[in-house]
């Protein structure tokens, strides 16, 4: 295969995009916490960057893409650090069948890795000891990001040649399995092992700075651009519809978010239209190259409206998932998964395809929830048992960015209700 530069530019402009969303997911994250938590928030996402980076060239691009083990893993030594990944027997560069060099496809797929385990974070704001979390990142990709990206996108369990598609081929574009159903399950288990924050539930817990939400938000919008429209692998038209298809469920969303907040709680906020936001990013995810922009219409509304209501029911449950990944990640991505069964062109049971894309989009989306709980409960136990999770209850009250990162995100301001928090 000759190198095609026009899909290769796309590729790289495509892992760039995706690299910033983790950053934006820090800004983001950093401000719908309190103020004396928010560097906290924000190192939590760089550090994903910094391990899942290191590990992805070691092991993870192995793990992921090499030689399978069992349905479940790629084999670790295979392609380790890269060997035989990068160049072929002559001394070239490899080049994929979309004309691109082999190494772009890594850079692309760890920036996935990198934000997928960044966004369980959100889960356990305010409370977490900052180097168990370091580990936890390491092992969590390690264990469950690695395989499950190997059983839908590197030939295993859950992929086109996995025993499933004698049903119909699964569908899992961008990563609704893969990213959104795997980290939100997480969340959630972290979020039971690691308990609520002191005062969940009894003393209010606001966003801090709703400025750095919607600053996060669309920069995490400019980003997904790249997360979907790279997944064509290549600049032509299902990059193109995967960009129109974001665009329009994601808008579609945000309504769909602000109508409820109006019609329950009298208000339609910024909080919920940055919410509303990545709700229809998570949904159209894995159906962005499958279903039509009419039907993008469809996927997003529904997914702001199912997440604007889930979001609620940390308290009904008691369950302490502080910055909703749970609600937004997990719900839509569900419905994303799902909503390919209903909405596909080719293959959706609303364009005369029958219930068999439905049928199995459901067992990947169950397979995934049960191998991504599982995984996480026992690192999260095993964590907990040796490391600790939790900061003492002083620096939980306190702050954890004076108390383990030695600084303060707005030193130096001598009024305001985020300088009096930061002091609290």
């Amino acid at each position: 295969m000759e190198l095609d530069t026009g899909a290769t530019a796309w590729m790289l402009t495509s892992a760039s995009l995706v690299l910033l969303m983790t950053p934006g997911l820090a800004l983001f994250y950093g401000g719908m916490v309190r103020g004396k938590s928010v560097l906290n928030m924000m190192m939590m996402s760089f550090g994903a960057i910094a391990v899942t980076a290191v590990i992805y060239v070691l092991w993870g691009w192995s793990m992921s893409y090499g030689s399978d083990i069992g349905g479940i893993i790629g084999n670790p030594f295979d392609q380790f650090a890269l060997q035989g990944a990068i160049y072929d027997e002559a001394g070239e560069f490899i080049i994929d069948g979309f004309g691109v060099p082999g190494i772009v496809g890594v850079g692309f797929q760890a920036t996935f890795a990198i934000i997928t385990v960044a966004l369980i974070s959100g889960a356990i704001a305010d409370r977490v000891k900052f180097g168990t979390w370091m580990v936890f990142v390491a092992l969590w990709v390690t264990f469950g990001y690695f395989p499950m990206a190997h059983m839908v996108w590197g030939g295993g369990l859950l992929s086109g040649d996995g025993p499933f598609a004698s049903i119909a081929a699964p569908i899992d574009f961008a990563g609704g399995t893969v990213v959104h159903i795997n980290a939100g399950v997480a969340a959630l288990v972290l979020a039971l092992v690691v308990g609520k924050r002191k005062g969940f539930g009894t003393e209010p817990m606001r966003p801090h700075n709703l400025t750095l939400v919607m600053l996060g938000a669309a920069l995490l919008w400019f980003g997904w651009f790249g997360f979907n429209g790279g997944s064509a692998f290549t600049a032509d038209g299902f990059a193109g519809l995967a960009w129109v298809n974001t665009t329009v469920a994601t808008a579609a969303a945000v309504l769909g978010w602000l109508v409820v907040e109006k019609f329950r709680d009298g208000s339609a906020t910024s909080l919920g239209a940055a919410s509303g936001v990545v709700a229809g990013l998570v949904a159209i995810t894995p159906a962005a190259g499958s279903v039509s922009p009419f039907g993008s219409i469809f996927v997003g509304v529904l997914a702001g409206v199912f997440s604007a209501f889930a979001v609620g029911l940390k308290y009904k449950l008691g369950y302490d998932d502080s910055l909703d990944v749970v609600g937004v990640h997990l719900v839509s991505g569900l419905w994303g998964t799902l909503a390919i069964g209903f909405l596909a062109t080719e293959t959706g049971l609303f364009y005369g395809g029958g219930v068999n894309q439905l049928a199995v989009q459901a067992i990947i989306a169950v397979v995934a929830m049960v191998f991504s709980a599982v995984v996480t409960y026992i690192l999260a136990i095993l964590l907990k048992a040796t490391m600790g999770w939790r900061v003492s209850e002083e620096v939980e009250v306190n702050g954890i960015d004076l108390a383990v990162h030695g600084e303060s995100a707005y030193e130096g301001l001598s009024s305001g209700s985020v300088i009096k928090e930061v002091r609290a």
